[in-house]
C-alpha cells in the first residue's frame, strides 16, 4: 500500500543502505541532512508568522504550549525546558506537552499519538484561554493526538500553529499558521527523528530565540536574562558583562553581587553608572528592555 506522506516514502538516495560500508552510509545521512536547512529557509514567511503570534501572546500574559507526541512532542518539551534558564522565563509561560504525558519523554508509547480524544481534552486540562497559543508538531501532519488539540484549540478562539513536513497533511489545513519544511523521505524510510526531526528542532529554535529578542531578553546578541545558577553561568555572566561595558572585574563583580546575579540589571547598572534599585526600576517601567531603559536616561525621560 502507498502512502501519499512524503515522510514515509522510500528514499531513491538510500535505496540498498544495509549492504553499504559505514563511511558510505554516514556520507549518504549527511548529504540529506544538508537539504534540511534550505527547506526551513522556504518556509520564513510562515515561520515569521509564528514569531508574531509568540511575541503578542508572550506580551499580553498568555502561555505557549507546544503539542505532539513521539519524537516531534519529545523536541517541544527540550524547546520549552530551555527557555527558563537561558531567559528567564516562567515554567508555566512555555510548555511541552507530550502525547503518553512526561513519562513517555524517556520510554516511547507511541500508541498514544492516535488518542485524538486526548488531544481534545488538553485545552480544558491546561485552562487555555483566547490569549494563548497553540503550536502542533507532527511529521506527517497526520497525528490524531496533535489535530484534536488543534481542533479544540480553535474552537476555543485561540490560535494555532502547525509544524510539520508533509505539505499534504491535514495539520496544513486545519492550523492558523501551518509551517511546512517538505525535507523529503528519509534515509531510512518513515525515521522522522532524522531530516524531519531535524527540520522541527531549527525551526522551534528560530521561533522561540526570535521571539525572546523581540521580547528584550537579548541585548546585543547577548542572553543577558539567562540565570547565573552555577560557577560555568556566573562565568559566562562575567564574560557577557565583560564584553558589554568592558568596565574592570571588579566592578563587574560588585554589580553583580549586589544585583544577585541578574545580569541584566547588572548591565543596565555599569552602562548607565547607576545604582541597583535605580535600574531595577528603569527595566521595570521598560518592560525589560535594556535599549529602551538607556534611551530614558540619555533623553532624560
Amino acid at each position: 500500500m502507498q502512502t501519499s506522506w512524503m515522510t514515509e516514502q522510500q528514499n531513491e538516495n538510500s535505496t540498498g543502505l544495509d549492504q553499504k560500508p559505514i563511511k558510505e552510509i554516514l556520507n549518504i545521512i549527511n548529504r540529506e541532512d544538508q537539504q534540511v536547512a534550505t527547506a526551513v529557509s522556504k518556509a520564513i514567511d510562515q515561520i515569521e508568522q509564528a514569531v508574531e503570534a509568540f511575541v503578542n501572546t508572550y506580551a499580553k500574559g498568555g502561555n505557549i504550549f507546544y503539542i505532539g507526541a513521539g519524537t516531534s512532542g519529545r523536541l517541544g518539551i527540550l524547546d520549552a525546558v530551555e527557555c527558563p534558564p537561558t531567559f528567564s522565563t516562567s515554567p508555566d509561560r512555555i510548555q511541552g506537552i507530550l502525547a503518553g504525558g512526561i513519562g513517555a519523554f524517556s520510554e516511547a508509547i507511541e500508541g498514544q499519538e492516535d488518542d485524538r480524544k486526548s488531544g481534545q481534552r488538553l485545552v480544558a486540562e491546561k485552562e487555555m484561554t483566547p490569549d494563548d497559543l497553540m503550536v502542533g508538531i507532527a511529521a506527517s501532519g497526520q497525528t490524531p493526538f496533535v489535530l484534536g488539540a488543534i481542533e479544540t484549540a480553535k474552537q476555543h478562539q485561540i490560535t494555532t500553529v502547525g509544524i510539520t513536513n508533509n505539505p499534504n497533511g491535514a495539520l496544513v489545513e486545519l492550523a492558523d499558521i501551518p509551517i511546512v519544511a517538505a525535507v523529503g523521505p528519509e534515509v531510512v524510510a518513515g525515521s522522522t527523528r532524522l531530516k524531519a526531526g531535524t527540520a522541527q528542532k531549527m525551526i522551534l529554535n528560530m521561533i522561540s530565540t526570535t521571539s525572546m529578542v523581540k521580547l528584550g531578553k537579548v541585548y546585543d546578541n547577548y542572553m543577558v536574562d539567562v540565570k547565573a545558577t552555577n560557577k560555568k553561568l556566573r562565568r559566562r555572566a562575567m564574560n557577557i558583562l565583560q564584553n558589554l561595558t568592558h568596565k574592570p572585574e571588579e566592578q563587574i563583580e560588585t554589580a553583580l553581587k549586589e544585583s544577585d546575579y541578574d545580569v541584566k540589571t547588572s548591565l543596565l547598572m555599569l552602562k548607565a553608572d547607576v545604582p541597583f534599585d535605580a535600574a531595577a526600576s528603569l527595566l521595570n517601567q521598560h518592560h525589560g528592555f535594556v535599549n529602551r531603559a538607556l534611551e530614558a536616561l540619555r533623553s532624560g525621560n
